[in-house]
């Protein structure tokens, strides 16, 4: 996909460093820690999952590397992307920079039809005048050729899985090099679900790196190549992804005692 393939011409050091790299991080509303002192890599290419229980965390760490708290939070610690600290940037200059973040409620515009939504993914690099830029609505169909069938149907009136669809094919349309899914499977029906993990293990191939925070832990294990744990705040293990799956540990908290390779969702 156009926009989120390496750059050409980078020197290796540059080629080999992570897209994100995060250090220290903490965040709390008023006295409250939320986030204790997480340190998270995200390399080029890949599928990163942080996963926990309701309350672990996982999305005010997202909100934190996006820039996105409310008032009343505030973080501290160094948030690297692209090898640039970002932690003092506004949310509109990280986007620009070419991170996304798909939030768990998915914040669509209801009234509003299937194209009219993916055209306003674009509009900041319309207002760039960046040529071609409106050719990625095309790949994204290509993606999801459920959206070109309702691409003139309203938001609104999509399913649970559609709006899903929609909300990460609104992203792409950025261009994005950092794509961040916020609980991209809540309230979906498990078939649903499968089809949406398949799409995330597929968008690999187009060279976005995906930091994906899930409760599913299953799934999200199932198409990761590398994850953290994170509870009451704290990441407490970490590793490649299959490593996780097979943790005793993660078994029983996450992914239940009967676990087994032969439950594998295809992806």
């Amino acid at each position: 996909m156009s926009g989120v393939e390496k750059k050409m011409g980078a020197d290796v050091s540059q080629a080999d460093a992570p897209i994100l790299q995060v250090r220290g991080l903490s965040a709390r509303y008023g006295k409250v820690n939320a986030v204790t002192d997480a340190n998270i890599i995200v390399p080029r290419g890949s599928i990163v999952t942080v996963i926990g229980g309701n309350g672990a965390g996982k999305s005010t760490m997202l909100n934190a590397i996006m820039g996105a708290l409310p008032a009343a939070g505030n973080c501290s610690g160094s948030v690297q992307y692209l090898g640039s600290e970002v932690l003092p940037w506004e949310v509109e200059r990280r986007v620009a920079g070419g991170m996304s973040l798909v939030p768990e409620r998915r914040e669509l515009f209801g009234s509003m039809s299937v194209e009219d939504n993916l055209l306003l993914g674009g509009f900041r690099l319309y207002r760039a005048r960046k040529p071609g830029w409106k050719n990625t609505m095309e790949e994204v169909f290509e993606i999801f050729p459920r959206l070109r069938e309702r691409r003139a149907q309203e938001a609104g009136t999509l399913s649970g899985g559609e709006r899903q669809m929609l909300a990460v094919g609104r992203a792409l349309m950025a261009q994005p090099e950092l794509l961040m899914l916020d609980e991209p499977s809540l309230g979906l029906a498990p078939r649903i679900v499968r089809e949406i993990f398949q799409i995330i293990a597929r968008l690999r191939s187009t060279g976005v790196a995906i930091l994906l925070v899930e409760q599913n832990a299953r799934a999200a294990l199932q198409v990761a190549d590398y994850g953290y744990v994170l509870e009451t705040g704290e990441v407490i293990l970490e590793g490649p992804a299959r490593e996780l799956a097979d943790n005793p540990r993660v078994i029983e908290s996450y992914l239940g005692l009967g676990n087994t390779r032969k439950d594998a969702m295809p992806v």
